[in-house]
C-alpha cells in the first residue's frame, strides 16, 4: 500500500509519497513514472491540497443497496451521473462555504476512483489497469436547490463542494472496505463497499463509454445509508474510510462580498 499526497512546496506544486511521518518528494510526469528524490519532508509541516487534480469529477447517484429513495424516485437500471466542477474542489481540512443561495446543506460520504491513465472505451475486465488508486470525498449538496431546481447541476456545483483527501491510495483491494461519516463526532453514516449497486470496474468502463477519463480525473462511487445528513455553519463533518483513512472539513458562513439579490420565496 502507498499513499501519495500533493502539496504546495515553494512556487510550485509537488507530489509525494507518504513514509510514516514524512514525505519523500516525486518527480516525474504527473500520476506516472513517478521517481523518489532525496527530498524529505515532514507531512505535519506541508500544506496539503486535494490529491489530484481533476478535469471532471465524474459522480454516481443512488448507488447502494441500502439507500433510502425519496418519494418518486426508483432504483436505477443504468448509473445515474452527473458531473461536479473542478472549480468545486477543496483539500482536507479547509472549510465548507454556506453560500447565501442556499438554506440546507448536506453531506454525503463516498469512495472516490482515481484515474491514472486516459481511459477510452474500457473494457470492464480491463478497468483495473486504468486506476490510480482511492481516495475520500464528500459530495457537499444544496439541498433545498437539488429539490427547488429538479436538475442536480447547480444545487453540486459551488466552491468547496468536493472535500476530497488526504491522499491517494493504491494497492488495497477496495471492494470490502467500511465507509463511516460523522458530525460534531456522532456517527452518522456506515457502509460498505461490497454494497455498491453498480462496482468499481464497471463505473470505470461504463463511463469511459460516454467521457474519456484523462488522468487524475474522479470518480464518486455514491453514498450509503441512504444520505448524509443536514450541516450547519459551525458542524464538522468527518468521512472515514478503512485502509485510506479520515477526511475532515467544518462548515463556515460565506464572508465574501456576495452581489446577487435574496432569493425570491414562493408565496
Amino acid at each position: 500500500m502507498e499513499r501519495y499526497v500533493r502539496f504546495n512546496n515553494g512556487s510550485k506544486i509537488s507530489y509525494g509519497i507518504v513514509n510514516g511521518d514524512q514525505v519523500v518528494e516525486l518527480v516525474g510526469d504527473e500520476l506516472s513514472h513517478f521517481q523518489e528524490t532525496e527530498i524529505i519532508h515532514d507531512l505535519s509541516s506541508l500544506n496539503l491540497l486535494p490529491p489530484c487534480s481533476p478535469t471532471k469529477a465524474v459522480c454516481v447517484g443512488l448507488n447502494y443497496k441500502d439507500t433510502i429513495l425519496e418519494p418518486g424516485a426508483k432504483w436505477p437500471v443504468e448509473p445515474l451521473l452527473f458531473i461536479k466542477p473542478s472549480t468545486s474542489l477543496v483539500a482536507n481540512g479547509k472549510s465548507i462555504v454556506k453560500w447565501p443561495m442556499t438554506e440546507h446543506l448536506n453531506f454525503e460520504a463516498e469512495l472516490a476512483i482515481v484515474i491514472g491513465k486516459e481511459a477510452h472505451l474500457v473494457p470492464e475486465k480491463e478497468a483495473h489497469h486504468y486506476i490510480w488508486g482511492y481516495t475520500i470525498a464528500n459530495d457537499v449538496t444544496a439541498k433545498d436547490l437539488q429539490k427547488s431546481d429538479g436538475l442536480w447541476g447547480r444545487s453540486k456545483s459551488f466552491d468547496t463542494f468536493l472535500p476530497l483527501g488526504p491522499w491517494i491510495v493504491s494497492g488495497i483491494d477496495p471492494h470490502n472496505l467500511t465507509i463511516t461519516s460523522y458530525l460534531n463526532g456522532e456517527q452518522k453514516q456506515k457502509g460498505n463497499i461490497g454494497d455498491l449497486i453498480f462496482g468499481i470496474e464497471y463505473l470505470v468502463s461504463f463511463i469511459s463509454h460516454i467521457t474519456t477519463l484523462l488522468p487524475g480525473d474522479i470518480i464518486l462511487t455514491g453514498t450509503p445509508g441512504g444520505y448524509g445528513k443536514t450541516l450547519n455553519v459551525g458542524d464538522k463533518v468527518e468521512i472515514e474510510i478503512s485502509e485510506i483513512g479520515k477526511l475532515s472539513n467544518q462548515c463556515v458562513e460565506c464572508k465574501e462580498a456576495w452581489s446577487m439579490p435574496p432569493r425570491i420565496k414562493e408565496q
